[in-house]
């Protein structure tokens, strides 16, 4: 069968003045190479390797460059650069055979495709609610951010009109030209910096709220292009299509607020409602398209209208977005990447350069500017310049405004090219600049002891405690009703609520004693806050709770629990453990799954000790009668093999030993003829033992033991043989001590980090013990770090 098919290169001829060239196309399927047929004569296999060659392309260009701290978006556009006439495609019999003429037909509309659901899922991530909260910091740097860049950009196209092409002379177009160039978007804004990590931190969270305002201003911006540059009643009829769009998203608003309430608590949403809710996006796409409007438009904001967060807004991204971005963006990206010619600008540098200053002039205003704003606020100067270049990322959205202006003929194929190369290739320079100028955990580096054996005697003890579920409590408040809070020494207890963000961009953190409510629709959210409620109120005056909660992404919710601990100046985080029973693992518990990589990197970065709790149960009742207290009593166990943390986790159960219902048994693993110690640490661990026993000597609940071991077998077989008095409590320290040999044979045996060797070992069922694993980690003083490391540090980020 004969296809006729009309290239207009570029979109920038008329049909008169195409070029028609007759392509022959057999059926959809081959019968088969063996048939000497050539496959790719055939649409579906042709359709198949492109794709295949631009995910391969886009993937193995994202492996290479990743080490860079390259973001996604650069990856892809240099994938889609790859397969179109700057490179391979310069060779014609790959352009003719494997890209043919009629493949970016197809390209383009299920790139398309990718972008209207890229934006859907865009707008469902946000919460427009935030910018009623927009403080005068966020509002003057997106303010001021888009107006200076904007001014500037304009005034540069009226300074040089004459020498414009003759479509950039019209003033709507200027206007257009000088917003895209100045505003900063959402959904770019967010990709990236959710890449570096940065979405809880104080400059990415300044970012994302700042940049609510720089949309809405492009928003404005774009529909006012979008009507200024029609003739007077074709812009009536466009201004009415958007009050009519605006008029049919409301109801599906109405729809989808409904869907929420009809949906039971800690239910999934109905996947029938999903999949009419996608097929609305659709059905605003085609209203967008038909009436005028950016077909990228009602999408978008349909996606605004979704409710932020679990259960709808969690259900669409969860279902959507890996789909989405890493399936059907690729041919946006490959589209462009066919109408990308380098060669093509060569001899048309009139139109070219022009637009190259213009993007060049944006770009440095904007980041000039925002750093002025910045100052201005009193941010240093490493994060105010940070925060500029993360407010001048470009990416997706300007290459869907880019091509919608090929369309519309504005710019031809020069000019879309260098506007490509440029966003690029600013975006590749201002990301790896961002890692190395801002550390989200300079704040925890602190100076100042912030650990148990260094608080004073006497004095109120700050807690900061992580609670992933309601079975996490549990264990914590046991816990903290042994520590021995007193009228001398009581608790500050700051209770942080983490809850993995999920169907939202923005993260959020609230004090619950200024929002009482608004986290209801996450699980087991009242039962948590009353039970903290009633033993506060059992405990009198002794213990006193604040109530956070967190919504972040698990990569940088450590983030937010090392900021907490800053600002309320703990001396101890206790984090839950997840001990992953597969075979007892459901759906609601689904979350525990991502404790381990939150534990990891609160001990790599926290800014005081930390404590880790294995919580195997209640502490059970032994039935063990004190002589001189006559009290039932609970026993606990410390293992003693010296080092910083051995040191605090002996300063900790000395707590537990004022507790009347506490015994307690410690136990220092000495080698023999003490060889191989650490003779400073040995001296360290000297005087607090000396101290420890001195002051429990009268105490008949207080055992004190030494065990003189000659490798780790011996060591463990010490453990073993305790283990049979079934203690209720285990406290060790968290690293392996000032003396290798007491673990000799033993580092290859152990696989959990976040325990260390004795903590794993005894965590685990050798041990033949049910009583629940305190580990603990005394606080690292952490420096700046050496010059050496300072161009290694950006290269690798904590992960999981």
């Amino acid at each position: 069968m004969a296809m006729a098919k009309m290239i207009s290169v570029g979109g920038s001829q008329t049909a008169d003045q195409a070029l028609y060239v007759c392509r022959h196309s057999h059926g959809t399927h081959p019968r088969g190479i063996f048939y000497s047929e050539n496959p790719l004569d055939f649409s579906f296999p042709l359709l198949l390797l492109d794709a295949i060659l631009v995910i391969f392309f886009i993937r193995s260009i994202h492996f290479l460059l990743k080490p860079l701290k390259q973001p996604h978006i650069v990856s892809k556009i240099l994938g889609g650069i790859i397969i179109g006439p700057s490179v391979l495609g310069r060779n014609r019999a790959f352009a003719k055979n494997v890209f043919p003429d009629n493949t970016s037909y197809v390209f383009k509309n299920i790139g398309l495709i990718g972008f209207v659901y890229f934006l859907f899922l865009s707008g469902v991530k946000m919460d427009i609610t935030a910018i009623a909260k927009t403080g005068k910091k966020q509002l003057s740097i997106g303010l001021i951010g888009v107006l200076v860049p904007f001014l500037t950009v304009l005034s540069i196209m009226i300074a040089t009109r004459k020498t414009l092409d003759k479509e950039l002379n019209r003033v709507p177009v200027m206007e257009g030209i000088a917003s895209a160039f100045a505003v900063t978007t959402f959904p770019v804004l967010y990709q990236v910096i959710k890449e570096l990590n940065l979405l809880s931190s104080e400059v990415g969270k300044l970012a994302m709220s700042s940049v609510m305002v720089s949309d809405c201003i492009g928003v404005v911006c774009m529909v006012i292009f979008e009507a200024a540059r029609l003739e007077t009643i074709d812009a009536l009829w466009v201004l009415i299509s958007f009050i009519g769009i605006a008029a049919v998203i409301g109801g599906f608003w109405k729809a989808m607020v409904w869907i929420v309430k009809s949906t039971p608590e800690r239910k999934p949403v109905d996947p029938g409602y999903v999949v009419w809710i996608f097929l609305a996006v659709m059905v605003m796409a085609f209203l967008s398209d038909v009436s005028g409007l950016a077909v990228a438009n009602a999408p978008l904001w349909l996606g605004l209208a979704v409710p932020a967060g679990p259960p709808l807004g969690a259900a669409l991204v969860e279902g959507a977005d890996t789909l989405v971005t890493d399936v059907f963006m690729p041919f946006s990206y490959a589209f462009v990447g066919m109408y990308t010619d380098v060669s093509s600008m060569v001899g048309q540098w009139s139109s070219v350069v022009p637009l190259f200053l213009m993007i060049l002039a944006a770009y440095f205003t904007k980041v000039v500017t925002v750093l002025v704003v910045a100052l201005f606020f009193e941010m240093t100067v490493r994060d105010g310049l940070a925060l500029s270049l993360v407010m001048s990322l470009r990416g997706q959205v300007e290459i869907l405004i880019f091509m919608h202006w090929m369309d519309l003929q504005i710019i031809q194929v020069p000019s879309f090219t260098m506007l490509i190369i440029s966003t690029t290739v600013l975006t590749a320079i201002a990301t790896p600049l961002i890692s190395i100028l801002y550390d989200p955990t300079r704040p925890y580096k602190v100076n100042k002891r912030r650990a148990i054996q260094y608080t004073p005697p006497n004095t109120e003890l700050h807690i900061v405690a992580c609670i992933h579920d309601q079975e996490s409590v549990t264990g914590f408040l046991n816990l903290l009703q042994v520590s021995n809070p007193s009228a001398s020494s009581p608790f500050a207890v700051y209770a942080l609520r983490l809850i993995e963000l999920v169907g939202r961009a923005a993260p959020v953190f609230v004090d619950h004693e200024q929002q009482a409510q608004g986290f209801e629709q996450y699980s087991g959210f009242n039962s948590i806050h009353n039970a903290l409620k009633l033993f506060q109120e059992s405990q009198g005056d002794y213990v006193k709770f604040n109530m956070f909660t967190t919504v972040s992404p698990t990569r940088t919710m450590y983030q937010d629990i090392c900021d907490l601990a800053v600002t309320k100046k703990a001396a101890l985080i206790i984090l839950p453990y997840n001990k992953e029973y597969p075979e007892t693992r459901t759906e609601a518990a689904s979350p525990q799954i991502l404790l381990r990589s939150v534990n990891c990197c609160v001990l790599a970065h926290a800014p005081c000790s930390v404590g880790v709790l294995v919580d195997n149960g209640p502490f059970r009742d032994n039935k063990i009668v004190n002589s001189a207290m006559r009290r039932i009593t609970h026993r606990f166990a410390v293992l003693f093999l010296g080092g910083a943390d051995a040191r605090e986790a002996i300063a900790f159960a000395d707590r537990m030993a004022g507790n009347v219902d506490v015994s307690l048994t410690a136990i220092r693993f000495l080698s023999h003829n003490n060889e191989g110690d650490d003779e400073m640490e040995k001296k360290l661990d000297d005087g607090l033992v000396t101290w420890f026993w001195v002051k429990n000597e009268g105490n008949k609940r207080v055992v004190y033991r030494e065990v003189v071991v000659q490798n780790g077998e011996e060591t463990v077989a010490a453990i073993r043989a305790m283990g049979k008095d079934y203690y209720d409590l285990w406290i060790v320290g968290r690293k392996n001590g000032i003396n290798p040999v007491l673990l000799q044979g033993l580092s290859n045996w152990s696989q959990n980090n976040e325990l260390g060797v004795i903590g794993d070992f005894i965590a685990s069922t050798d041990v033949g013990s049910r009583a629940s694993v305190l580990v603990v980690q005394q606080q690292v003083l952490r420096g700046q770090e050496p010059a050496s490391r300072g161009l290694l540090r950006w290269f690798s980020s904590c992960s999981y």
